[in-house]
């Protein structure tokens, strides 16, 4: 099995070292050595609407009113949100809410209260 990192831009796992630089055939990115060193320490730092810095167990407020996909009720704006937990993915909070259940929320429709 080979040790060289996947592709930062696709992840495929095809790339190979030409000098110092990593390239990937099947997108054509090159990046250096040092990029994917840098790249494995890097930590997700997930913000607010405002840009406070989120962590799991906060207290969040609903900024605007959000429809909730596949039924008919709305999480009103400045509905207060205890105990999240941040997640992986284009939606990267996690929580529950009272009287709706558990959903799925963007960090840039909340703040932190």
């Amino acid at each position: 099995m080979s040790s060289l990192p996947k592709c930062p831009k696709c992840g495929s796992e095809y790339s190979y070292e030409d000098r110092n630089l990593y390239v990937c055939p099947e997108c054509a990115h090159e990046w250096t050595v040092d990029a994917a060193e840098e790249g494995a320490d890097q930590v997700r730092v997930v913000r607010d609407a405002h840009g406070n810095v989120l962590s799991d167990g906060d207290t969040i407020s609903v900024l605007k009113d959000l429809k909730v996909r596949g039924a008919s009720s709305v999480v009103k704006m400045g509905t207060r949100v205890k105990g999240i937990r941040l997640v992986e993915g284009d939606h990267d909070i996690d929580c529950r809410i009272d009287g709706i259940g558990a959903m799925q929320l963007k960090s840039e429709f909340v703040r932190k209260a």
